[in-house]
């Protein structure tokens, strides 16, 4: 592992040689020079991980050294060494940004661990911006993909959302349809996005656990509570809390969380005091909270006041200009995981993706094309790779085939293929040979219609989509 490098500043010889040969010891590279200038330049060639610079040095002064090397560096960790009566010095240094300070004469030992944690705690500091870069690059607002004025009209209500101090924001959509993933681009967009981003699931909680993750315990609040326990709105104080599938939440909840949103403080379960936090909620639900409402699952009041910035995700299927779109983010996507080369999807493959209703939305198309990714190893995904009820088409609801279709079968003992294609020819001379509308009688996508005349020879395999059946 690489050595830890640090800078002594200090013009007492004695001073500056016992630093470094006990920091030595503890495994730093240790350097070291005798006033404020040669600190600066030391600093500009090669930044170290630590410095401990004097307060009193013979040209600049060692608080001027300090706001130096935080303009240059904010990252790296300052120790002032002191002498008797400058704590007030010491003081004024750890408000300007010193790590901590010494005083002379020194405990080596305490040195030792000084720096040691000054240099544990630059390491932490650095993953916690890392990571806080990564979320950010991973839940920006360009990771939510589509050109469809639909998905448009949604990103422009994030970029206004971010923009202004909103603390309620509802977000409607069908399951699958990437609510999580708003919801996380307007807080990592949002100036909160240095603060905590806490989520919770409201189904995946006994009704009994939901008030105590939301708004914490006080020790002996009932009788598993061993000790007290920190809510998730006070975690996330000054950042935001995701409330998904908030139509699940139990009642007496939702009046404790309506309570919050309009006083911005609550007490633990158990607890006497008020706590006052700041977070901004993001509702998400997939249920239609006006009929909640009406049969008396869902507070009224509660969802208009969450309802201050209302944001609605279509469904995949009635943006079908976002599906190719989104088909081959995904190809990319798992290409780059799982160390794959597909070029793309067939024309068959994608005749199959447009046709079908994707019922689970963008979830549903993201493992369909995970699945083919990892199973198969041509160089595009075929139309075999597929689903078979993606390959099928999605069907149509019962009261729609009952009024689109009229057939008679063909009587008892009859082949099944038989039946099949007396359907399918049934079907055709009541669409005029019409393919698209002959599809929607059978409840079939046109690709799956195609499919089956291919496969009982009523249609040639190079035929176009505007023959007409001539057996009709």
């Amino acid at each position: 592992m690489k050595k830890a490098r640090v800078l002594v500043v200090d013009d007492e010889n004695i001073i500056a040689w016992t630093l470094q040969e006990k920091l030595i010891k503890e495994g730093f590279e240790v350097r070291t020079v005798e006033n404020g200038e040669s600190a600066i330049n030391s600093i500009k060639e090669d930044m170290p991980d630590l410095a401990f610079v004097d307060v009193f040095l013979p040209d600049i002064g060692g608080i001027q050294v300090l706001k130096e090397i935080i303009s240059l560096n904010e990252e790296i960790p300052v120790i002032m060494v002191t002498g008797s009566g400058s704590v007030d010095t010491a003081v004024t240094a750890m408000k300007l940004g010193a790590y901590d300070y010494i005083n002379k004469p020194f405990n080596l030992a305490e040195v030792a661990i000084i720096a040691k944690k000054a240099i544990e705690s630059k390491r932490v500091s650095r993953e916690v911006s890392w990571r806080l870069e990564k979320e950010k690059k991973t839940h920006s607002i360009g990771n939510i993909i589509g050109e469809s004025k639909e998905i448009k009209g949604v990103l422009d209500m994030i970029q206004k959302i971010v923009q202004s101090d909103a603390t309620t924001v509802l977000i409607e959509g069908e399951s699958g349809t990437g609510k999580d993933l708003v919801g996380r681009a307007i807080h990592y967009t949002s100036r909160r996005s240095a603060r905590p981003f806490m989520d919770i699931n409201c189904t995946a909680l006994p009704d009994t656990l939901v008030e105590s993750e939301l708004f914490g315990y006080e020790k002996g609040a009932f009788t598993d509570a061993k000790a007290k326990k920190v809510g998730l709105f006070e975690l996330a104080d000054g950042g935001s809390v995701l409330l998904d599938e908030i139509g699940d939440m139990p009642i007496a909840t939702q009046t404790k969380l309506l309570k919050f949103i309009e006083n911005k403080r609550f007490k633990r379960v158990g607890g006497a005091s008020d706590i006052e936090v700041d977070v901004r909620i993001i509702a998400a639900t997939n249920k239609n909270l006006k009929e909640e409402i009406k049969s008396g699952k869902f507070r009224e009041d509660l969802y208009y006041r969450l309802k201050v910035i209302p944001i609605f995700i279509p469904p995949l299927r009635v943006r079908t200009g976002d599906i190719l779109i989104l088909a081959n983010y995904f190809i990319n996507k798992f290409n780059q995981e799982f160390r794959k080369d597909v070029k793309g999807l067939s024309s068959k493959a994608e005749k199959a993706i447009l046709s079908y209703q994707w019922p689970g939305n963008v979830r549903e198309l993201k493992n369909v094309i995970e699945r083919a990714i990892i199973l198969e190893s041509k160089d595009k995904i075929l139309i075999e790779h597929l689903p078979i009820e993606v390959v099928e088409g999605a069907p149509f609801k019962e009261e729609e085939r009952q009024q689109q279709s009229n057939f008679t079968l063909p009587e008892n003992g009859v082949p099944l293929e038989e039946v099949e294609k007396n359907l399918l020819i049934q079907a055709l001379k009541k669409a005029n040979g019409n393919q698209s509308k002959a599809a929607k009688l059978l409840s079939l996508s046109r690709y799956a219609l195609r499919y089956r005349l291919k496969k009982i020879g009523y249609l040639k395999i190079d035929s176009t989509d505007s023959e007409i059946i001539q057996s009709v």
